[in-house]
């Protein structure tokens, strides 16, 4: 990411690392103490002052490339040849160029407080610049709008830019690709570890170890039921009658639970994702939710799914690419399994201190202490007859804000955590009583990790407001341990 002082390449170059879960880098930390006190003090580096840090960047590109990690760094290169020294005839380096007008470039620094950077060195820039020739196959973005639209259009072009499939030469045997009801399967594997993340609503279908599968998800060629693995955008759970008001505005969103008379789970469960970044253990994938009946909102939205030696983690990115602010809330929605055949003798910790009370259709109708009740789970305790379909709040947080769910084994030897690490303040926890397939009740634990309960876009609890340009983050994680 290039681009004079001021353009914003930290900022977009950092937003883009976040969505796409990639690793990121600001060229400044490679400058000498010596250089950034020159430069604080208006005096601008000469070629020979950048030499050596343009070596030390391209360098650290260099082992990007060599252990194929996908990274991203934010470096001015205002000229030809300082960028010629980044690339270094290494074609999986891509060049994206902020460009912006002097005025505005300008506009910004001097509302920027703390850099190192004066505005008055701003002309030193602009004397040096050399705007990218044609032959760099350089990406030039305009820099006139909000962060998070820069972001989206770098992102629409690296999908893009993707590689083709290969083609298979004429004459030799070619199988057609294999049906499936969830569109494109993609496999990550890290250790004994294995997920997929399929096309259908990004959803996660499957998360094992050691072949042991730790979601009772769904095969490839199975419909999606039970909100199993969705992502859940632009809000979880419910809204009561699909009716609400915004900013003054009633609106009205389709009835996807009819026998309720509610909307539920959001508008992205149904649409296809688009695969746009991808390695062995890790995956990014996104899609646009466009403006429509009931959302006149469009959000740019990226799930990235990693697996370590953590285990499983989803990040998902949201931003608002439109010119209004926009209500929003997000969920998903794992089922859980620890290899018993139903979930009524696992053992359920979940560290809440109130629980939702909801009235016939599903909808909170106050929030109530666990303690003394029978849904209390804040100490580990089989699940037994409890039928759970509930939503807890005032989570108990260790000392970096996360907070942990567990289903355990009945030998308490083994188990895995849901880890709540950002931007989760509900978790709603459903043992699938009320399934439409008999044969898939009390299989698997729901275990969803919420920014906000049912009918938030209703009762404003907990409720997110995006403005233009705003994003939010959303990180949650599986955690298997014990001996299995």
């Amino acid at each position: 990411m290039t681009g004079v002082a001021g353009s914003g390449k930290s900022t977009v170059a950092r937003l883009l690392a976040e969505r796409l879960g990639w690793t990121y880098q600001d060229a400044d930390v490679f400058h000498t103490p010596d250089d950034r006190a020159r430069m604080a003090a208006g005096e601008p580096l000469t070629d020979a002052d950048r030499s050596p840090w343009l070596a030390a960047v391209s360098g650290w590109i260099g082992r990007r490339v060599e252990a194929r990690e996908p990274a991203v760094v934010a470096c001015s290169a205002l000229k030809r040849a300082y960028r010629d020294q980044l690339v270094a005839g290494r074609p999986a380096v891509r060049l994206v160029h902020l460009h912006g007008s002097p005025e505005l470039i300008r506009s910004r620094l001097l509302s920027r407080h703390g850099h190192f950077f004066p505005p008055a060195l701003l002309d030193s820039q602009f004397a040096d610049l050399q705007e990218p020739g044609p032959d760099e196959c350089a990406w030039v973005v305009d820099v006139d709008r909000p962060p998070g639209a820069v972001v989206s259009a770098v992102v629409a072009r690296l999908a893009a830019d993707a590689p083709a499939p290969p083609v298979v030469p004429t004459g030799e045997p070619h199988a057609p690709p294999t049906a499936t009801a969830s569109g494109e399967q993609w496999r990550l594997h890290h250790g004994a570890q294995a997920a997929v993340v399929v096309e259908l609503g990004g959803a996660l279908r499957l998360y094992e170890v050691d072949g042991r599968p730790l979601l009772d998800g769904f095969a490839a060629d199975e419909p999606v039921t039970g909100g199993r693995g969705q992502l859940l955008v632009p809000w979880p759970n419910r809204v009561a009658g699909g009716r609400y008001r915004f900013r003054d505005e009633d609106r009205r969103l389709p009835l996807t639970e009819p026998e309720n008379g509610n909307a539920i789970h959001g508008l992205l469960r149904w649409v296809p994702w688009r695969l746009l970044a991808r390695a062995e253990d890790a995956i990014t994938v996104g899609t646009t939710l466009f403006p429509q009946p009931g959302y006149p909102h469009r959000l740019e939205v990226a799930a990235s799914y990693r697996l370590g030696p953590a285990g499983l983690e989803t990040t998902v990115t949201t931003t608002n690419a439109g010119t209004t602010a926009a209500p929003y809330g997000i969920g998903q929605h794992p089922y859980l399994t620890v290899g018993t055949d139903l979930v009524d003798t696992a053992l359920l910790t979940v560290p809440a201190h109130y629980r939702l009370r909801t009235d016939a259709h599903g909808l909170p109708a106050g929030q109530e202490p666990v303690e003394g009740t029978a849904l209390d789970f804040r100490t580990a305790r089989p699940i037994g007859e409890a039928r759970l379909d509930t939503a807890y709040t005032g989570l108990a947080l260790d000392r970096a804000g996360h907070g942990v769910v567990r289903l355990a084994h009945p030998s308490g030897r083994h188990g895995i955590d849901v880890r709540l690490v950002e931007g989760v303040r509900y978790v709603q926890i459903y043992t699938g009583d009320t399934l439409a397939e008999p044969a898939r009740r009390r299989r698997g634990v729901a275990v969803e990790p919420m920014s906000c309960p049912a009918d938030a876009f209703r009762t404003g609890t907990a409720l997110t407001v995006l403005e233009p340009g705003a994003r939010h983050v959303f990180r949650w994680g599986l955690t298997p341990w014990g001996s299995w």
